[in-house]
């Protein structure tokens, strides 16, 4: 798909969810997980709940990089919310594509989701992961992940977001340090096709960086480093992974995600455009380690849940 395809999809998306606009307060009833909301009360009622579902990815994408291979994933989950804002989730990643072994890795979580304003809400998690010997996810190498974000609505205008991540990496690397910022506004319909249905799109823009010692784990995992090369690709090479413990901008995303609730059910979908920055640049050590040169990649991300 070439970048004025990927142009005329955001505008199309863009376009066609500005029928939604009722209103940027979303209903008490639509207190998603995946996309930050507040009630029309102005304050959150929490209560206990339990969601179980699955997603769907067509490539697995971390920071704008991707493997040589489009890695599609399925990925059943599950989380349990405690009324005090305390939560427990896991989740499984299968790769479809996979004759053996399909089984490539998951995670489990423990975090908190909290309000300190009417406007200002957060969270903080813990987040352990495992991968298989042979998994080839760019994000392999990362052991587990502590998290700290918060959310900030702007006069029901504009939300801004920022999200710190310490990331405790294998493979004898270093840990990485990861910042995101973002940009997002809602875009509410209700009663689509029943009056407590509510649909809401939340166009986003966002910028991430950090250092790439997840980038260097993932070598050694794909056993790169051990290729033949001459002594100045070998310089090349050990000059840019020495380079990966700088903190540097990784990627630029533009997302639009779409979720949908009617009564229990909870669907969504999000295409993804990520532009990623500071990348290998000499093509000769690209072509040596069979790595993704691509600039950008576009992706989807589906899924459908229960919750209750």
């Amino acid at each position: 798909m070439t970048p004025n395809i990927y142009k005329v999809v955001f505008l199309c998306l863009f376009s066609c969810s500005s029928y939604t606009a009722i209103c940027q307060t979303v209903p008490a009833a639509f207190k998603s997980d995946s996309i930050k909301t507040k009630p029309d009360t102005g304050k959150t009622t929490k209560k206990a709940s339990f969601k179980i579902g699955v997603d769907y990815v067509t490539n697995n994408v971390f920071m704008g990089r991707t493997d040589t291979v489009t890695t599609p994933i399925i990925s059943p989950n599950v989380k349990y919310s405690f009324k005090s804002g305390i939560y427990l989730s896991g989740s499984l990643d299968f790769l479809p594509n996979r004759k053996t072994k399909k089984l490539d890795g998951g995670d489990f979580a423990l975090g908190y989701d909290f309000d300190l304003t009417d406007d200002l809400s957060g969270a903080v998690s813990f987040t352990k992961l495992f991968y298989s010997a042979t998994s080839t996810q760019v994000s392999s190498a990362i052991s587990s992940t502590i998290n700290g974000n918060l959310d900030y609505d702007i006069a029901d205008i504009i939300t801004t977001s920022v999200s710190l991540d310490y990331n405790i990496n294998k493979q004898g690397v270093g840990d990485d340090f990861m910042f995101n910022f973002g940009l997002s506004h809602d875009f509410i319909a209700e009663g689509i096709f029943g009056d407590k249905d509510i649909l809401l799109v939340s166009p986003m823009a966002a910028l991430n960086s950090g250092t790439q010692n997840f980038y260097d784990g993932y070598l050694v995992r794909k056993k790169l480093k051990n290729a033949k090369r001459d002594a100045a690709q070998t310089k090349l090479f050990n000059t840019y992974t020495a380079a990966l413990s700088q903190f540097e901008l990784l990627d630029y995303e533009l997302s639009v995600p779409i979720e949908y609730k009617s009564g229990n059910f909870i669907f969504h979908i999000t295409p993804i455009y990520a532009l990623a920055e500071n990348q290998f640049q000499s093509p000769a050590i690209q072509k040596l380690l069979g790595l993704s040169s691509q600039p950008s990649v576009f992706y989807v991300e589906v899924g459908v849940a229960l919750k209750f």
